[in-house]
């Protein structure tokens, strides 16, 4: 009987962690869609990045925070305040797709972006491709 509980917290486990990814994945694509038929604008999609981010918990060896501070930056230089302690609580998987998602919207941004702006945005994509792949 408890090989049969611990096989069943072991599905409701696996099953909670699939189910926290797949909302990961649905909050990053809900960001990077716009009802309106253009593209989104920059700073959108840097602020977006940023709070996705900042839900992530692992510090990933500073990298993380070291592109936050770039897409911090890169938002002064384009008139929006970023700020936030960056401490969230998510588990390893959940934060790596929060990363990723905040990658794909960093990736978006660049064709709208020149100047300072744009190598802050490439820096910080440097800092979440270190980060990623860290284990």
């Amino acid at each position: 009987m408890n090989r049969n509980n611990n096989i069943m917290t072991n599905l409701s486990n696996l099953w909670f962690r699939s189910l926290a990814q797949v909302a990961v994945v649905c909050l990053a694509l809900s960001f990077s869609m716009k009802l309106s038929a253009g593209p989104a604008a920059p700073g959108d999609l840097l602020r977006q990045a940023y709070t996705a981010l900042e839900q992530a918990d692992h510090d990933y060896k500073g990298h993380r925070i070291a592109a936050m501070k770039q897409i911090e930056a890169a938002g002064k230089l384009l008139g929006i305040n970023l700020r936030g302690d960056g401490k969230g609580h998510e588990k390893q998987g959940v934060s790596d797709q929060q990363l990723r998602a905040a990658q794909a919207l960093l990736e978006q941004a660049v064709p709208g972006l020149t100047g300072k702006p744009l190598k802050h945005v490439h820096r910080a994509i440097a800092q979440l491709n270190t980060a990623l792949s860290i284990k």
